[in-house]
């Protein structure tokens, strides 16, 4: 242990650690940018870079970072003398001179740590007057880039490097121009981008943020012509309250719905719906493949990898194309929905699917781009027209005047609004593999599961395993949440080394709950965690928790598509996937 001294207070801590560290153990808040580490991913920013944390440690002639500078034995620490106040000041003010003044319509303005810094520590004038920077704004279908805004603090090459391995963003050029950018700065529809958005989430300015669809929804609904129907993920009920004062973890389904239709839907339904449509399919594919492995067929593509994620399913489309038939072919249930909403759906209404518009409320950026790719389209009208983040959702609950917290609790309209717990806990990492386990125990075994929970399928620990009695057959399961857990799943399947049978993907460091289009938490990641312990409350409580025994469910069945994995579920419900290693151009002239 090291005893020190932070603004005339003792402490004492472990060998190693930061002043940064330190004083915030006894609540001395010191300020910073490109800081952030989230311990329970085990991921850490390369922080020191941007110079606003500095302290004086007497003795010392400089001023020192406290992110990166470990306290000693005897250490004497300044934080917030004049020396330091005016060194903070001045760093702040050259980060200013080059940032656009745009507050009013930034995307971030009222939750940016630059502006806030800039609040806190006073600055109304900016006393240096140059050049600023200049870079082409970039538009993708998911996420935006205003390059101009980057401060350099680096958080977003840490996440899409270090933890999802993905390689799209990284520091480029020198300098005043030096800037995070893509290779060459091509657009991110030329890069490997998977639409994530973890660079969003952890962006402290407006430099990343999503490609807000709210004005065309309102329009849409504005439309006496059309048909706006919308459907709410199931991660998205257990952070939404977060933006109206809410603790994290808090359930507020029932208001979600209410200030839906407040907002003027026609319908409100429920992806929970869709994702237990999807076992249906998803799970009757993983039995046909182990019955055929079972009964000799050495060709069988196994382990079957779930296909809920497009941010998952496009980070395999570009780095191993090679396995594009390993992957389940159901679509997610944001698809799913859509192609029903917009084939079965349409018919009950006596609509053309013209006159339909589908709008989905998701915890992903990535679920914007998935909407756009042609496959999920007839005739260039798209299954989903529009994809909203739970940040979006609450931008427009707020721009429709709506008193959220004094909502009344409502219910999600029929048929496409009845779900099962193994629906609702397709949010958290492990969820979606749990659900198809308990319909694939008892479809494979014809007995009734004795315990529906499946505890040891539950964690938040990166790569997990596990092994599940069907009756005698022992299934391996294999879960990863973070692209770059699931890359070490894929690299061990080309080495021969995987004896999975199954295994769950999520992009996101917790699943769909951490989503990139979720309410910011700032890196505190005990958000997540009562975010992942309300998907399973809502579970606990509902009246059926099994997906094969959703009433319409196999009412529609009965109704339209005959059985799982028939000729037309086949052409509603499945997919095929692409090698998007040619996506990735580089224009050297450029």
């Amino acid at each position: 242990m090291i005893k020190l001294t932070i603004d005339k207070k003792t402490i004492e801590v472990e060998k190693g650690t930061t002043i940064l560290k330190a004083a915030r153990q006894i609540g001395i808040e010191i300020p910073t940018l490109c800081y952030l580490e989230l311990e329970d991913l085990n991921i850490k920013n390369k922080p020191g870079g941007c110079r606003i944390c500095v302290v004086e440690v007497e003795g010392r002639r400089n001023l020192a970072p406290a992110c990166v500078t470990e306290c000693t034995e005897g250490m004497v620490v300044h934080t917030h003398n004049v020396r330091v106040l005016n060194a903070r000041r001045t760093v702040l003010e050259l980060i200013l001179s080059d940032h656009p003044f745009d507050c009013l319509v930034c995307a971030k303005s009222g939750n940016c740590d630059l502006q806030d810094l800039a609040i806190k520590m006073g600055v109304r004038e900016i006393p240096y007057d140059g050049e600023k920077s200049t870079f082409i704004k970039d538009f993708s279908p998911s996420i935006i880039r205003d390059i101009d805004k980057c401060i350099m603090c680096r958080r977003c090459e840490m996440m899409c490097n270090d933890f999802q391995t993905v390689g799209a963003l990284s520091a480029i050029n020198r300098g005043f121009d030096a800037v995070v950018s893509t290779a060459f700065e091509q657009l991110l529809e030329k890069s490997p981008c998977t639409y994530c958005g973890q660079c969003i989430a952890v962006c402290p300015v407006g430099a990343l943020t999503e490609n807000d669809h709210t004005g065309r929804v309102i329009r849409a609904i504005a439309d006496p012509r059309k048909k706006v129907i919308v459907q709410t993920a199931p991660a998205v009920r257990a952070a939404l309250g977060e933006e109206f004062g809410y603790e994290p973890g808090t359930l507020v389904t029932g208001k979600m719905a209410a200030a839906l239709r407040e907002i003027g839907f026609d319908y409100v339904f429920d992806t929970d719906w869709a994702a237990d449509l999807t076992i249906w399919e998803e799970g009757a594919e993983l039995l046909d493949r182990l019955t055929r492995f079972l009964n000799g067929d050495k060709d069988v593509p196994l382990p079957l990898m779930t296909s809920c994620c497009p941010a998952w399913v496009k980070f395999f489309e570009h780095h191993f194309p090679e396995m594009s038939k390993i992957p389940s072919t159901a679509k997610s249930p944001q698809q799913m929905f859509g192609a029903i909403a917009k084939s079965y759906f349409v018919e009950k209404l006596g609509i053309t699917r013209e006159e339909m518009v589908v709008v989905s409320i998701m915890p992903c950026v990535a679920k914007k781009y998935e909407s756009s790719r042609p496959e999920f389209a007839v005739d260039d009208n798209p299954d989903v027209d529009f994809a909203l983040t739970t940040r979006e959702l609450a931008a427009m609950i707020r721009q429709h005047n709506i008193d959220f917290r004094s909502l009344p609790e409502e219910d999600f309209d029929r048929p496409l609004g009845e779900s099962t717990g193994a629906g609702v806990i397709f949010g958290a990492t492990g969820g979606v593999i749990e659900a198809a386990c308990r319909t694939a125990y008892e479809v494979f075994t014809k007995k009734p599961l004795a315990k529906i929970d499946f505890e040891e399928l539950r964690g938040l620990e990166g790569i997990r395993s596990a092994s599940i009695d069907f009756d005698g057959l022992e299934i391996k399961i294999g879960i990863a949440h973070g692209l770059g857990n699931a890359r070490k799943l894929l690299e061990d399947i080309k080495a021969g080394r995987s004896e999975y049978h199954a295994i769950e993907i999520m992009a996101c460091p917790g699943g769909c709950i951490n989503g990139g289009g979720q309410p910011l938490h700032h890196g505190n990641f005990d958000v997540v965690k009562a975010r992942w312990k309300a998907i399973y409350e809502e579970d606990a409580n509902k009246p059926i928790r099994k997906s094969h025994e959703n009433p319409e469910v196999i009412r529609m069945y009965e109704e339209y598509l005959g059985e799982p994995m028939s000729e037309l579920s086949h052409k509603l419900l499945h997919t095929h996937y692409f090698d998007r290693r040619s996506d990735i151009v580089i224009d050297l002239e450029k």
